[in-house]
């Protein structure tokens, strides 16, 4: 902690603490100061996603491993009166302790407030009846805030899957029973529906039979064909303009952004409500235009929205963000867990995939969310079929071992097909954020939809949405299926009582048959292309489905039938396999997206050929880069993030990355006892750092903390407001330990010839803004998280300064 000392009473210099730290501009009312983030433009003016944490006394505030307290107590003035204390325990300091827009929360300092808030809990627990039941509230509080969060994100998943259902129909046609009911559900209870032409009947007419009065005909498909690209261009105009409008942060998928928030990194609004609202909405419009995206990543942003907001309700989360990043690691669970049904997966993604931190506490409020978010989405039941995806399919033929050759040929295929789109995707967001293409964000997304709407009518394969085109590939053809994939021609000679050669497999491919996969083959190609443009638009956007959508393609063209009287393989298994691949290929996943897998299937006995299929695709997509999409997208748009997989080989020491340099000025620091306030704000006000080092002397170089530049600001502007006698000439005199409180813990430090390798997993482990270099106990530099980034990018021969933020 630091004093200020009074020199004089009255007078003295302005209280310019909005001059020396401009206010934040998430805490103003100001719309038009905007950044460009992860390739939409985005609005710091909402506080919604890290509201200002609590007060955070010296009691309350444990600075980093290398912070001071920060605290201010008045002392003696020139008069020799008693000293007037100001004690932040008894009179907190309003925003000490808390965090600008685009800066990296500090781990350690985080803990050590819980640790410290939870101990005076346990102790006081044991003086009183009340105090005992609110301890046990306090502990209750995590497992109610797990189960509003998976209540809330179970409700929205359900309503955003009935929407998106019932838009997507209606590009189609409407119901005349009512409008609200989409294709499937308007023909339930028709009585006039045939096994052929199942899902037509009376009450569902197309746009062509409205208008027209006409169901076929050269004028009728003319009139279907506009009024699906007439729906499309709405659906993507109304989603582009609500993000544009309302909430920039809602385009994308969020995960990239999730996977940097969970790091320690601040994006104020990013989980905000307007973020959730705008979100939900634009998200079914997306998806129902017709554009090749999904809603299973952008699911993972919504839940983790509603886990911020609820976090409000608590105080304990409210005010600590490494408590709350603790919840959000859950919320991404919830995300995965109602987007593929599929709770145990949703657990395992976001321990492999997005989670930073992940003790074993939140593993268990993980899966209880996951729970909780299944069973709501169960009870809604959008889809009509008891299950919790479209796409839920039940195989019951074993698979040969034979088979293992084709399954390891798919996860070639997907890992390539990974690789492929990763370089052309990033290559493509490159472009539009370095041409003029990123200034017409609502030009590009209707120019998609529309080329995208013109070539997918014709198609069946492709004018389905994503779930539904999987749900058909994924499908077990049986003697009752009327599906194209499924067209063998009918046996010609008389059926033996046993039922001989009336299977499947004793029947030859049919025209309808051959014509699938043709069209199959087609919508593939169309698939892998359009993709690669849309995924990263400005309007919600998620890549599971694509991506899944393509695996099963490629494989429906491999295995489309079986030979007459040879054991007959099952398509679906290959579509399967093909979906996992192709997913596994673009995110590198590997455990959870083989749970997910088996979960939608409901069965164990196709895990070997997944894994197998899985794990090839890996391996061959990191032959060509070791980055995922997430990961890929993180580093295009510069956010500071450590990433745990990968390996830091080079033999440089902590004195190559340490600043200042050679040719750079000396390190700016503070003297512990021998500068006055004017020269504390005129090394603040000259300066952009985000802290302080703390030295006995400017001679010595001898450490003794370090002091963050916002907890300095509030707590020398608070000095001048509580203490009389505070101008630019008062000593500032900092502390090792505030009065009567324990010694502060010493800042982390490293020697110069410390590898960097050791230092980079300190930082990673650690969750450290910041760490000092010393040499002898004599403070040589400071080395930040930014200077390990733009070291790596530099041994990895790129840009250094593509790391955008402190």
């Amino acid at each position: 902690m630091f004093r200020v000392l009074r020199t004089t009473r009255g007078g003295g210099m302005e209280t310019d603490f909005e001059r020396l730290h401009p206010r934040d501009s998430a805490e103003e009312d100001d719309d038009d100061e905007m950044v460009d983030i992860a390739g939409a433009t985005l609005d710091f003016s909402s506080t919604d996603d890290v509201p200002p944490l609590g007060a955070g006394g010296l009691d309350d505030y444990f600075g980093s491993s290398s912070s001071s307290r920060a605290g201010v107590t008045g002392v003696t003035g020139m008069n020799g009166s008693a000293p007037k204390l100001v004690d932040p325990l008894d009179d907190p300091l309003p925003g000490v302790g808390t965090y600008e827009d685009f800066n990296t929360i500090d781990w350690v300092r985080e803990k050590s407030r819980d640790r410290d808030r939870h101990r005076e809990i346990t102790k006081k627990s044991r003086q009183s009846t009340l105090a005992l039941l609110r301890s046990v509230s306090d502990a209750f509080s995590g497992w109610l805030l797990m189960l509003l969060v998976g209540l809330m994100a179970g409700a929205l998943a359900g309503g955003i899957d009935i929407a998106a259902h019932w838009l997507t129909d209606l590009k189609e046609g409407v119901c005349l029973v009512g409008f609200w009911f989409n294709h499937e559900h308007c023909c339930w209870t028709s009585n006039e529906t045939t096994f052929q032409e199942r899902d037509r009947c009376p009450q569902w007419q197309t746009w062509a039979q409205l208008i027209s009065g006409q169901s076929q005909g050269a004028f009728a498909y003319i009139i279907n064909y506009l009024m699906y690209l007439f729906w499309a261009l709405i659906f993507s105009l109304l989603a582009v303009t609500l993000v544009r409008a309302f909430a920039p942060y809602a385009c994308g998928s969020g995960i990239p952004e999730i996977k940097t928030i969970l790091s320690g990194f601040i994006i104020r609004g990013y989980l905000g409500k307007w973020t959730l609202i705008t979100k939900t909405i634009t998200l079914v419009l997306a998806v129902s235009s017709g554009l090749s995206l999904g809603k299973e990543g952008p699911l993972v942003h919504v839940a983790c929205c509603c886990a911020n907001i609820l976090c409000h309700l608590f105080t304990k989360y409210r005010k600590n963000e490494a408590k709350r990043r603790e919840v959000l690691s859950a919320a991404a669970a919830v995300g995965v867990s109602v987007a593929f049904g599929a709770p145990i997966g949703g657990v395992l993604f976001s321990l492999e995939e997005v989670s930073y931190y992940f003790p074993l506490k939140t593993l268990w409020r993980s899966f209880f969310a996951a729970l909780v978010a299944a069973f709501t989405l169960r009870s809604i039941n959008p889809f009509g079929n008891s299950r919790l995806v479209l796409f839920y399919v039940e195989f019951h033929a074993p698979w040969h071992l034979v088979e293992l050759a084709p399954f390891i040929l798919l996860g070639i295929f997907g890992g390539l097909w990974g690789a492929l789109f990763i370089r052309a995707n990033i290559a493509w967001c490159r472009r539009r954020k370095t041409t003029r293409l990123g200034h017409y964000p609502v030009l590009e997304v209707l120019v998609v939809t529309a080329v995208t709407a013109l070539i997918a009518f014709p198609n069946s394969y492709t004018r389905m949405s994503g779930a539904e085109l999987i749900s058909e590939l994924f499908n077990d053809c049986s003697l009752l299926d009327s599906s194209q994939l499924c067209g063998y021609k009918q046996p010609s000679m008389n059926i033996s009582d046993t039922g001989a050669g009336n299977s499947l497999a004793d029947r030859p491919a049919g025209a309808g048959l051959y014509t699938a996969l043709w069209q199959l083959a087609l919508a593939l190609i169309f698939k892998m292309s359009i993709t690669v443009i849309t995924f990263g638009m400005k309007v919600p956007s998620g890549l599971f489905i694509p991506s899944m959508a393509v695996g099963p393609s490629r494989a429906g063209c491999w295995v489309g039938w079986c030979s007459p009287g040879a054991d007959c393989i099952t398509p679906g298994l290959y579509a399967m396999v093909g979906a996992a691949a192709c997913l596994g290929g673009v995110t590198r996943m590997t455990v959870s997206l083989v749970v997910i897998m088996f979960e939608l299937t409901g069965g164990l006995e196709y895990i070997v050929p997944l894994m197998a299929a899985t794990m090839t695709s890996k391996w061959v997509a990191d032959a060509f880069g070791r980055e995922g999409i997430y990961e890929a997208h993180i580093r295009l748009n510069g956010y500071p993030f450590l990433e745990a997989k990968e390996e830091f080989e080079h033999s440089s020491l902590a004195v190559d990355v340490m600043r200042p340099r050679r040719s750079d000025p000396p390190l700016a620091v503070l003297t512990q006892d021998s500068m006055t306030l004017g020269e504390v704000e005129a090394l603040v006000e000259s300066t952009h750092y985000s802290g302080f080092p703390v030295v006995v002397s400017q001679e010595s170089q001898r450490l003794v903390g370090f002091v963050f530049r916002r907890d300095l600001l509030i707590s020398i502007d608070n000095a001048r407001k509580r203490q009389e006698g505070v101008v630019s000439a008062s000593l500032v005199v900092f502390t090792e330990h505030a009065p009567a409180q324990a010694p502060e813990a010493p800042p982390f430090t490293v020697t110069d010839h410390t590898a960097m390798d050791i230092t980079v997993d300190i930082f990673r482990k650690l969750g450290l803004r910041q760490c000092l270099v010393t040499h002898n106990g004599r403070l040589l530099g400071i080395i930040t998280k930014k200077d390990i980034l733009k070291h790596m990018a530099q041994i990895a021969n790129r840009d250094p300064d593509s790391i955008l933020f402190n």
